[in-house]
């Protein structure tokens, strides 16, 4: 139930902007279309209850990280706008019923999300819109291209990223950019500054934690092709994963400033949006293998061994060190992810979903699309993979990118002591077995 009150007047029709995954007022679609419409503008958040309570730990990173947003958003509107947000907690159906009892809204904006859920739950609100006549307006907003905006001849998904990603910079390209300037039109909001809802209201504790800048540094994205792979560089990676995932920052503007300083930087952007589409066109991919005769791959799924792997006690520094950094942090550098993915999947032939549902519960940037898409293709079941043959060497990849041992050093202070175990497993063995595995 709403909480407070409404004081718009009833007889004036209003638009509401709900925002989910674009958490700022700047070069924001929906929040644009809805301020241009005339009508006063309700900004809403809702803490969806389904989500929330799912989650098992009440610090979590992520909630906190959606509340600094939305308080940062709040108080800007508050000091500049005389407005504010309403953020609501529920189930939004339920909600939506609520508000359209208590404000005269004409019509309904929002940014499309394309996982799965997200799908179903705005299903279910547009029909209960529509069934008071009252639009409910998508907008694209968290990726350049979307749906079938970029098919292949026959009119086909992409299921390999390489032709997908010379069709998405070719029509990126030839195009006109456009943007969003929402941040001119603020004061056509509604005034109304509704209470804020507290962290511990919604059942959530703040944590304490400091997240990466939304501001990346030119430098970082110029020199990526030469710093990317290097895990001990504090500033080898933009950390720009969090707030692509929450909105914090536009992708317009950033893949603009990467067109112009690093195309390599710019595919990593395109991998994101090929993963979207290949879970917007086969969303089946969230439970299952894309290739689905991997679903018959004998997994050993040895608990004991996923809690080392977990813990980050497998004797394989590189992993380990990985597995530490993202327990303590939330984050773990690319690299370094896709070496404790193979080991998992590879070495100790645990289910790639077993690693898929842990990364979702600690990762600060996780994305169901991207998330899913780069397990499957380490573990070799997804549309565009590593062929099942190609087993990275914790060893090797160690050796190749922290030579000096600066990165595992920062996270194994025992390395080289009695307390750091032996190699939990033989990787000549642990090749060999997963080869036979996946050749049956």
């Amino acid at each position: 139930m709403i909480a407070t009150k409404p004081m718009a007047s009833k007889e004036t029709p209003i638009a509401l902007c709900w925002f989910r995954r674009d958490l700022r007022l700047e070069d924001n679609h929906a929040l644009w279309q809805a301020l241009r419409t005339g009508r006063p503008v309700l900004p809403l958040f809702i803490f969806d209850r389904e989500i929330l309570d799912a989650l098992s730990e009440k610090e979590d990173r992520r909630v906190a990280f959606i509340y600094s947003a939305l308080e940062a958003m709040d108080r800007h509107l508050r000091e500049e706008h005389r407005s504010g947000i309403l953020c609501l907690q529920g189930r939004p159906e339920e909600l939506f019923g609520q508000l359209l009892n208590d404000y005269p809204i004409a019509e309904v904006f929002c940014n499309e999300d394309y996982e799965p859920y997200a799908v179903a739950r705005d299903r279910k609100v547009e029909q209960l819109l529509a069934d008071k006549g009252i639009p409910l307006r998508r907008c694209k907003d968290q990726v350049i291209f979307h749906k079938d905006e970029i098919l292949t001849v026959a009119g086909k998904p992409y299921s390999v990223y390489t032709p997908y990603s010379r069709a998405w910079l070719s029509k990126y390209r030839e195009g006109e950019q456009r943007f969003y300037p929402s941040e001119e039109l603020l004061g056509n909001l509604l005034k109304e500054v509704p209470p804020m809802l507290t962290l511990a209201a919604i059942g959530f504790r703040d944590t304490g934690f400091r997240f990466p800048p939304a501001e990346v540094d030119e430098v970082v994205i110029a020199d990526y092709e030469q710093t990317r792979d290097l895990p001990a560089l504090e500033h080898g990676v933009s950390r720009m994963g969090v707030h692509l995932r929450f909105g914090t920052v536009s992708i317009r503007k950033l893949a603009l400033r990467a067109s112009l300083l690093s195309e390599t930087y710019l595919k990593e952007l395109i991998w994101h949006e090929f993963f979207m589409q290949v879970l917007w066109h086969f969303p089946y991919v969230a439970e299952g293998p894309f290739r689905k005769k991997y679903e018959a791959i004998l997994w050993e799924n040895n608990e004991d061994d996923f809690v080392r792997w977990c813990n980050g006690t497998t004797g394989y520094p590189i992993v380990d060190a990985g597995m530490r950094e993202l327990n303590a942090t939330g984050f773990m550098h690319n690299r370094v992810r896709m070496v404790a993915a193979s080991f998992l999947t590879k070495h100790l032939l645990i289910d790639w979903r077993w690693g898929e549902a842990y990364f979702a519960a600690k990762l600060l940037d996780y994305d169901l699309a991207a998330n899913n898409g780069n397990w499957q293709w380490v573990a070799g079941t997804g549309c565009d993979a590593v062929p099942y043959f190609r087993i990275f060497n914790p060893s090797e990849q160690l050796k190749r990118f922290d030579p000096r041992q600066e990165y595992i050093r920062r996270w194994i202070p025992e390395l080289g002591s009695a307390a750091y175990p032996a190699p939990m497993v033989d990787h000549s063995f642990a090749r060999q077995r997963a080869l036979e595995r996946y050749k049956v």
